[in-house]
């Protein structure tokens, strides 16, 4: 198969893995003078009729099952890491259905290899993707003397399955989940998070329909449907905050940017043993900081935020009518104080020409936030 699976978030000992889309949403276009929008409480769509069956293939890379045949026969015999708390369709937005798998019963710390099966015959992958640490350190910057060294462990419990926020599948600095869940989705979110939040999503709704949508036209490229949508997956991404860590081979080289940071971006650094990285969009908060969205319960202990791309925030610029006044921060002044900058487009605003040309890769790394 040419299509990767897709690689979610992990906790120490959980993972949210996604297959590759099957198929696309029909998204009925609204048109003047019924120009309806969808709800800002989005509901999935009716499942397929009909779905390709999919079996996940997981196990430590460190057991060299992806250097074998990477056949359905050989992938089939192999024993599978984990188990599967969770396997549902899911519609990623404008992605289309796929199949999600929540996993758990991980070893902390360590990387694993993860093909896809479909009829036990076609194969998909392989990807690669590291859990997060059992203890993890939150080390001194350099620019900044008082900020203290902190332990803690990786507590912040994954998110999903939010039919408001379908691209919402990663860990959020959140207390521990209610009972016996093992992680958050619509039927256990506390009600703080999400009537705020869909309270945002109406009064933006209802303020860009005050404009003739679909009679007079902004945009030759794009209308009040594409920008309903892209403020969407904004709204969800900053209001959703997205845990992490730096990557143990690199744990000294986490610099988070001031508040009056100018100019700062994604940059090359070189690590321990001299070789070449790009390091995460990472920002160490402690447990005395004020949250990014209020409505989130206090965490009770640090963490570490991936900051999300800026190209989330102009493509909500680009696909709104003037009068919104969205506007967003330039790399020039604060951006990266906030966003990841430079990660996906160029400093001069190239498309996909920046340092690592997207938020992840198939390896593993994920350098800033996107949904």
């Amino acid at each position: 198969m040419t299509d990767l699976p897709f690689f979610g978030d992990t906790t120490s000992n959980q993972a949210l893995l996604f297959s590759p889309p099957f198929q696309k949403i029909k998204n009925i276009q609204p048109t003047f003078p019924n120009f309806t929008l969808p709800a800002a409480n989005l509901s999935q769509p009716p499942l397929p009729a009909t779905f390709p069956t999919y079996t996940l293939i997981l196990s430590p890379t460190s057991s060299g099952f992806a250097n074998g045949l990477q056949t359905g026969c050989f992938l089939s015999s192999q024993n599978t890491s984990g188990t599967i708390a969770g396997e549902t369709l899911w519609a990623r937005g404008d992605e289309g259905f796929r199949t999600q798998w929540l996993m758990g019963g991980l070893t902390p710390s360590t990387n694993y290899t993860a093909f896809l099966l479909q009829n036990n015959t076609k194969v998909s992958g392989p990807i690669f993707f590291a859990t997060k640490s059992g203890q993890h350190f939150l080390l001194s910057n350099l620019l900044f003397s008082d900020l203290p060294t902190l332990l803690a462990s990786f507590n912040c419990p994954l998110v999903h399955s939010l039919p408001f926020c379908p691209g919402v599948a990663y860990s959020v600095p959140l207390p521990a989940p209610p009972g016996i869940n093992v992680a958050y989705d619509s039927t256990n979110l506390p009600a703080q998070i999400t009537t705020p939040l869909l309270s945002y999503m109406a009064n933006f709704t209802t303020v860009l329909t005050s404009f003739a949508c679909g009679r007079d036209w902004y945009s030759p490229l794009v209308g009040c449907e594409d920008c309903q949508r892209e403020y969407r997956k904004w709204l969800c991404a900053v209001s959703f905050t997205r845990c992490s860590e730096p990557s143990p081979a690199n744990a000294f080289t986490v610099v988070p940017a001031p508040p009056n940071a100018t100019g700062l971006s994604a940059s090359i650094q070189t690590n321990a043993v001299g070789a070449q990285i790009v390091l995460s969009a990472l920002l160490p908060q402690q447990t005395s900081d004020r949250q990014r969205n209020i409505a989130l319960p206090a965490l009770g202990s640090p963490y570490t935020m991936l900051l999300p791309c800026l190209e989330m925030c102009n493509a909500v610029d680009r696909a709104c009518p003037p009068f919104v006044q969205f506007k967003c921060p330039t790399r020039r002044f604060n951006a990266a104080a906030s966003y990841g900058v430079g990660y996906i487009d160029g400093a001069d605003g190239h498309q996909n020409k920046g340092l690592t040309g997207d938020s992840q890769d198939r390896w593993g790394n994920v350098w800033c936030h996107k949904i």
